[in-house]
């Protein structure tokens, strides 16, 4: 199994290859290669297929208990100073390269459909391509400074997708949201990393975690300092997972395409915060103030992102949302020591969130067969209902993602947010309260998604609802609401060739490369959690390490186990009758009680106006800053230099006259200086 070792670089250097060919292609021959278009979706997904297969062939050694392997090269060096780059493979980066690579090529079988018509299919594979790279190279760095620039090659990846539409407006601005808000966790993750540097004197986890405990524990550097420094690491995890106060960029990347919308969200962009936690937890682990604000950053972050989707009406921002609530659980796991208990969640989420978010880009392609490509009304889950009639896989797929977030036994949620659960319980009862809580908030707001979606009456055609959604959204409202497809899934022959199915009036089934995705993401949704079973818990008997040996040999308890769990089910059963009641029985009336308490329900519907505060401190205070600097500019730095320019100005006009090059005017001129300075010595004297 050696040559398979010697060869691991090639499972991110395989899919990077495959956006390079693809991308020399569109600058060189740009018409010709967007011709060929299934050509170069074969090629992509051939290579990232060739990736997957390497990383379970990785995976399946690692779990036979071949030993981590590592293999550097010296990159830089410059006296004492040495930077090295290569490529580990231990437990966590071999399942972390199955997570990415499984999802990446579900994804890529479904871009097929979902991006059949769009001009710039080509490029969208060239991107994903391209993305997925960047986070297998990151998940197998072994070291920070490696770590961090492939996670600016994540960010960069992530700003040309989420904006993949730029010429539209809202789109150019999500993903330069993004991309700021990005750049503000990354600042504080390059300065942590270099104050890491500068008391350990390595990039090295293991090596920095240790070399810290002995600075602090001589007192040689105050624990204040290195928790400090720890968490302006922690910042980069905070921007990238999407966690309070940095999370504002991830409702808005969903302007993308909604298969980049399913990768960002379950394999590569946030996952990657939630990795560089799990790889830092030798060096946090040892600073209870760190521990601590990790899991109350993850906390508050799982209760923040519930309440504000239990509002939202949008199918995509519900579920950006619940991504980021679900973030938080595995931030706060993190945070409180059960580091194999978040990646867990972040596993199982991978795949549940992943089948959700594309079963979400299903039902937008069949709203998009009578609305139209128009975002407002194709993703307004107000003019969908009843669509398991004319979506029926796509309808149970998605009810097996929403039984799985909600933590419905045997699914695969119910297991690793259990297990989330009944350690923070152990460790600060009060987190629990507030991850339990956020269970039943999950619960209800996924339910009334399920709800809305696909069950009632499809309201898809009623021109009333669509009058009223496009004048909120500030859309000019048209005497008929006509389909107008752009770039997506829909072709307008749909419309035309087949009058008598009626196209224009009723959604359809999505084609069957978008629809075995689901079909596929459903059996790890199902079964993966059956892998972290606590009586026989086989995923964290793999990730087990020294750092994680006290929860490795948590002797099961039956009791326990029914208690914990039976709470968490309780408390989603209770969000599941209550959306039940209000939007599927129609017993309950939502908008009467959202009338009873509008400051709360105004609340979850502005997001907490986290946005407009943003707006007024930092975008229109550094505008009125810029404006303040520029008056200082104009009247202070520039008076100064063009008074001088006066001045020579004048100066030079003056002297002009006495430049005539005559040698007598000259003569002249000395002549007076000197009887000047006979003058004023005699007066002097």
């Amino acid at each position: 199994m050696e040559p398979l070792y010697e060869y691991a670089w090639l499972v991110p250097v395989l899919p990077l290859l495959g956006a390079a060919l693809v991308g020399l292609g569109l600058i060189s021959f740009n018409q010709f290669t967007n011709k060929l278009r299934q050509i170069n979706a074969i090629v992509i997904l051939t290579t990232i297929g060739g990736a997957m297969t390497m990383a379970f062939a990785l995976f399946w050694s690692q779990l036979n208990g071949h030993e981590a392997f590592a293999r550097n090269i010296e990159w830089a060096a410059a006296g004492d100073f040495h930077i090295t780059m290569g490529y580990t493979i231990d437990h966590l980066s071999a399942l972390m390269l199955v997570i990415v690579t499984t999802v990446a090529f579900l994804v890529m079988i479904y871009t097929d459909g979902y991006m059949a018509h769009d001009p710039s299919y080509v490029r969208f594979y060239a991107y994903l391509s391209l993305f997925s790279s960047s986070m297998l190279g990151l998940v197998i760095s072994p070291n920070l400074v490696q770590i961090y620039v492939f996670w600016e090659l994540v960010g960069m990846c992530s700003y040309l997708l989420i904006g993949f539409w730029f010429d539209r407006k809202p789109a150019a601005d999500a993903c330069q949201k993004a991309f700021v808000t990005n750049r503000v966790g990354d600042f504080g993750l390059l300065l942590g990393l270099l104050a890491l540097y500068w008391c350990t004197g390595s990039f090295d986890f293991n090596v920095m975690g240790d070399r810290l405990q002995e600075l602090v524990s001589s007192g040689s550097l105050s624990a204040g300092v290195a928790s400090l420094f720890c968490i302006l690491v922690f910042l980069g995890p905070v921007a990238k997972s999407a966690q309070f106060p940095l999370h504002v960029w991830l409702p808005d990347a969903m302007e993308g395409p909604t298969p980049i919308s399913a990768l960002i969200h379950a394999a590569t962009m946030v996952a990657a915060g939630v990795f560089l936690i799990a790889r830092m937890i030798p060096v946090f682990e040892g600073l209870p103030d760190v521990m601590t604000v990790i899991a109350w950053t993850g906390g508050f972050t799982a209760l923040l992102g519930a309440s504000i989707a239990i509002t939202q009406n949008d199918i995509k921002k519900g579920l950006a949302y619940s991504t980021m609530s679900q973030l938080g659980y595995m931030v706060m796991a993190m945070g409180v020591g059960a580091s194999s208990a978040g990646m867990f969640h972040l596993m199982t989420h991978a795949y549940f969130k992943a089948m959700l978010f594309l079963g979400s880009g299903s039902v937008i392609h069949g709203m998009e067969a009578v609305v139209g490509h128009n975002a407002v009304l194709a993703q307004d889950m107000r003019l969908m209902g009843g669509l398991r009639k004319y979506m029926p896989i796509t309808a149970a797929t998605f009810f097996i993602g929403t039984l799985a977030i909600c933590g419905i036994p045997p699914f695969a949620g119910f297991w690793s947010k259990d297990e989330i659960l009944g350690l923070t319980f152990e460790a600060n009862p009060a987190l629990w309260a507030i991850a339990w809580v956020t269970a039943g908030v999950t619960a209800f707001y996924m339910f009334r998604m399920y709800f809305n979606t696909f069950e009632g009456e499809f309201r898809g055609n009623d021109k009333a609802i669509q009058e009223q959604l496009l004048a909120a959204a500030a859309v000019p409202v048209p005497v008929e609401v006509t389909p107008n497809f752009g770039p997506g899934a829909m072709d307008p022959k749909e419309l035309s060739h087949d009058h008598d199915h009626h196209h224009a009036h009723e959604p359809h089934e999505s084609p069957t490369t978008m629809v075995l995705p689901l079909v596929v993401l459903a059996i790890p949704s199902m079964l993966i959690g059956l892998l972290g079973v606590p009586w026989n818990n086989l995923f964290e008997h793999f990730l087990e390490s020294p750092h994680a040996a006290e929860h490795a040999e948590h002797a099961f308890n039956l009791t326990e186990f029914l208690v914990m769990g039976g709470n968490s089910v309780g408390i989603a059963l209770i969000g599941i009758t209550l959306a039940s009641l209000m939007y599927f029985k129609k017993s309950i009336d939502p908008s009467a009680i959202a009338q009873k308490i509008p400051f709360l329900y105004r609340l979850s519907l502005n997001k907490w106006y986290f946005d407009e505060i943003y707006d007024r401190l930092f975008v229109q205070g550094s505008r009125r800053l810029a404006r303040q600097v520029m008056e200082v500019d104009f009247r202070i730095v520039d008076g100064a230099v063009n008074l001088t320019g006066f001045v020579t100005l004048i100066s030079g006009e003056g002297l002009k006259y006495f430049e005539n090059g005559r040698a007598q005017f000259y003569a002249l001129i000395v002549f007076a200086a000197v009887l000047g300075f006979v003058v004023l010595s005699g007066i002097t004297g």
